[in-house]
């Protein structure tokens, strides 16, 4: 079964072509954009920006701390620098230098972490970006933002460069279904979507884990139960007022990532929730493991990040809450 499909949601490409389609767009109307690549341009679709404007592209090598302080010294310059490479590079290989030179320096520089989670399947666990949330959640005065869509990418690649400050993107190399009109997408920092409404449930989820959240949602209604499904495209700031409300009115919230439970979305979301509103929370994530080599959908079973997944703990929730 494909993502979406249980929710009658339209196939798309995979999440990194839209990326790039959306950087180009955001090029051409921006001069100030500028985007700094890892060698990897052709993987993360960064490259169509190249192809377009050379000037305004610069391949800095399989050299990520001097990527990220390239792209720092650009935005001391006023430029808007797009520091792009797989999430797992930038953010393991360049920590101190993202710690020093954006994050402590508050600089207005984007970086792109692409084929986040572990849905890049046969690459293996070296280039998998399953701890990228809470990487990043140690900086605090980064935006995080994880796309769940088409339109949701073209929008947050648009507030990433409008954002003054540090922003950190997700990216993913799978596609990602239809949830928005690619002219009516309700994408604002900090302001999560609500895509279902229900009164006995909500999912929380972040990127392609809100699609298999609105597949879980469809399957929970064949037994009657109700389920709020929200985009939580903003992992911080987070938007408590939405994740409260939720809390309220279902008295039970789902959590569901690509990423270690430890220090991913859905333990910021249970900060939240134990001290506005405590309900039943159950989580849907990556235990404390690495994941091997193999076909991305047979790892979504073997790690349990399908929509099956969902279910089982949104009952597990509702079950708590009796």
């Amino acid at each position: 079964m494909q993502l979406g499909e249980k929710a009658g949601l339209k196939p798309s490409v995979p999440l990194r072509d839209v990326f790039g389609d959306a950087l180009l767009a955001l090029a051409r109307e921006n001069p100030q954009v500028v985007v700094l690549d890892g060698d990897l341009g052709n993987s993360t679709k960064a490259e169509k920006v190249r192809f377009e404007f050379p000037e305004r592209f610069f391949n800095i090598g399989i050299a990520e701390s001097n990527l990220v302080g390239v792209g720092a010294g650009l935005a001391a310059c006023d430029l808007i620098p797009f520091i792009v490479s797989f999430s797992s590079f930038l953010l393991c290989n360049a920590y101190d230098q993202i710690r020093l030179s954006i994050a402590i320096s508050n600089i207005n520089a984007k970086v792109v972490g692409s084929h986040g989670g572990i849905t890049l399947g046969k690459d293996g666990p070296t280039q998998m970006g399953i701890e990228d949330f809470a990487l990043v959640g140690g900086f605090p005065t980064f935006a995080i933002l994880v796309p769940s869509d088409p339109a949701s990418m073209h929008k947050a690649v648009r507030a990433a460069a409008e954002h003054e400050g540090p922003v950190f993107l997700r990216s993913s190399r799978i596609a990602m279904p239809h949830i928005y009109p690619m002219d009516d997408c309700p994408f604002a920092i900090g302001k999560a979507s609500v895509v279902r409404d229900g009164g006995d449930v909500a999912i929380v989820g972040s990127g392609m884990m809100v699609a298999a959240g609105l597949d879980a949602a469809a399957m929970l209604a064949a037994d009657g139960i109700d389920a709020r499904v929200i985009d939580l495209h903003t992992i911080r700031p987070m938007d408590v007022e939405t994740l409260v409300t939720a809390a309220r009115d279902t008295g039970a919230l789902v959590c569901a990532e690509e990423h270690l439970l430890h220090g991913g979305m859905g333990s910021n979301v249970a900060r939240v929730i134990a001290e506005y509103h405590a309900v039943p929370m159950r989580f849907v994530g990556l235990a404390d493991t690495y994941v091997e080599s193999a076909d991305p959908a047979d790892l979504l079973v073997k790690y349990h990040l399908t929509a099956d997944d969902i279910v089982t703990a949104a009952r597990a929730a509702v079950d708590a809450k009796r």
